[in-house]
């Protein structure tokens, strides 16, 4: 007989990561596969439900034949990814339409009917948004890019997918269909839709109040259960598919940012992480309900009823260097030095020359702050601390002196940049200071990105094990917690740091630069919407 282990999935917007886990949280084997996002210029960004799943299952075999599993020692699956997309699916458990991605901004105009109004605080009327702070902490954004934009866009402007529609379902939970035949939710996995009643010690359940100022369908709503259920038994024919034995049971799935904070070992409350991925956000467990929605910053209900996780999104993060990479570095133009290419048509392979690790040792020849070069990295908007979708990306202080080490740095230090203006923000809902930091993701996996957040934030940034699947991790070591098996308080010793990165002791030019970039954005916000007008409504 063979050791047991877990199938962890991480469904990210580039694709799946799948990884055969031990009990203990080593990670024996992972697969990752690329899936193709359309970005439209009327703010469409969707990709396809059914590449997902088959892109899923080719991860999951390749997996598991890595670390020559034992098809009969599955002990339990477990699902992390993004949140805040759709899928419609029908009444056959299919999907019936694209999937409408947490980006997807097609439905701006809609939304305002139901959170906006001619007296708005960033486009929030008050006497519409209190009802949703009070219950849920959040609101629906006025960018229309979340579960209430989505159903509002599919009723009005794609009917025949709306009418085929029998539920509409967060990725991991759909997902989660694929594996047991159930749809199902629970309220962590539908934060983004601001539905259920999230004060502390609140019942189960949607409000019906607010499911009717969304105008959302409650039976296209999905069973609620409580996080940390079991969903079910992994259906006989997907065990078929993927060469295991059937009956393991399959643990309802979390978003990312709830698996980083398992992922990241930062677990006791107020301890604080930061995961830089396509996205990049400040996570951790706090024992309140808070709200600022000026900075789009919230409590969302935990991994337990006692305690909330602080939930705020940066748009791009490690995103802007696939987006230097894929775009201006190597892009699959024909030129000299074409690659493969991501941007609006797909996910580049990691392979092709120039890789992210040449890019980076390139970086590393560059002076720190770049000679004043900055970069603002908005490239799909803002949403944390400003919600700002037609906010864009750009250089600033380029010179005949600039070349393609400083652009590479810039782009990694306009990073770091924009999460000091978040966490800045950040502090001041916590209500304390934040001594330390635990960094995961892509980006985590560079030194070099590590000793620059550390500077810019001006504190020790502690780099976990593995930090580019530490999600995948903290989802395996949550399903044995959901099945009883562990402890949150045990995690910690299962997640060591790898290393530690210390402010250097000359952090001055950083800290002038920061203070221009602050700048920035109140400069260039009416330039912005003057140049983006016409895709502003």
């Amino acid at each position: 007989m063979g050791a047991r282990w877990i199938l962890a999935i991480d469904h990210g917007n580039g694709g799946p990561k799948v990884a055969v886990v031990s009990l203990e949280g080593e990670l024996r084997s992972v697969a990752v596969r690329p899936v193709h996002v359309y970005i439209g210029l009327d703010g469409a960004a969707t990709q396809d439900p059914v590449e997902w799943w088959t892109e899923l299952r080719e991860a999951a075999r390749e997996a598991i034949a890595g670390a020559d599993a034992d098809r009969d020692e599955l002990h339990a699956v477990a699902i992390t990814g993004q949140w805040a997309s759709s899928v419609p699916v029908g009444a056959d458990g299919e999907p019936v339409g694209d999937v409408l991605l947490w980006s997807d901004t097609r439905a701006r105009d809609l939304v305002r009917e139901v959170i906006g109004g001619p007296l708005n605080i960033s486009g929030f009327a008050p006497q519409k948004v209190l009802p949703f702070l009070r219950i849920t902490g959040g609101a629906p954004t006025p960018s229309g890019a979340d579960p209430t934009g989505h159903s509002l866009l599919l009723q009005a402007r794609l009917p025949e997918v709306y009418a085929r529609t029998a539920v509409i379902l967060e990725p991991v939970d759909y997902l989660g269909l694929r594996f047991t035949g159930r749809a199902a939710a629970t309220p962590a996995s539908m934060i983004g839709s601001w539905l259920t009643d999230n004060r502390l010690g609140a019942p189960l359940g949607y409000v019906d109040s607010l499911v009717a100022r969304t105008r959302r369908d409650p039976a296209r709503l999905p069973e609620l259960i409580a996080t940390g259920s079991v969903l079910g038994p992994l259906l006989p024919d997907v065990a078929a598919e993927l060469g295991v034995a059937p009956g393991a049971p399959v643990v309802c799935g979390i978003p990312d940012l709830h698996a980083a904070i398992v992922g990241s070992g930062a677990v006791a409350p107020y301890e604080t992480h930061i995961a830089v991925s396509t996205t990049s956000w400040f996570g951790a467990r706090v024992p309140f309900k808070r709200t600022d929605i000026l900075h789009q910053i919230a409590t969302v209900p935990g991994l337990d009823p006692a305690y909330p996780v602080v939930a705020n999104n940066q748009e791009t993060g490690g995103a802007c260097l696939h987006w230097l990479r894929e775009q201006i570095v190597a892009p699959p133009d024909g030129l000299l030095g074409g690659g493969s290419g991501i941007g609006a048509s797909g996910a580049a392979a990691e392979a092709p020359s120039p890789s992210f690790d040449d890019l980076l040792r390139l970086a590393e020849s560059a002076p720190a702050g770049c000679e004043g070069l900055l970069f603002m990295p908005w490239l799909n908007g803002e949403r944390s601390p400003v919600e700002d979708k037609i906010a864009r990306a750009g250089w600033l202080n380029l010179s005949l002196r600039t070349d393609r080490a400083m652009l590479v740095r810039s782009v990694l230090e306009g990073v770091a940049y924009n999460s000091r203006w978040l966490f800045d923000a950040y502090e001041k809902f916590l209500k304390r200071p934040v001594p330390r930091v635990r960094i995961l993701g892509g980006g985590a996996q560079s030194a070099l990105w590590c000793q620059i957040y550390a500077d810019v934030l001006g504190r020790p940034v502690e780099q976990v094990a593995d930090p580019r699947h530490a999600q995948l991790r903290g989802v395996a070591l949550w399903a044995r917690i959901c099945l009883g098996e562990l402890t949150l308080d045990e995690v910690p010793a299962l997640v060591p740091a790898a290393a530690t990165f210390t402010p250097s002791p000359d952090t001055g030019a950083y800290a002038a630069r920061y203070a221009e970039y602050r700048k920035l954005y109140g400069k260039l916000k009416g330039l912005y919407h003057r140049l983006n007008a016409r895709h502003a409504t």
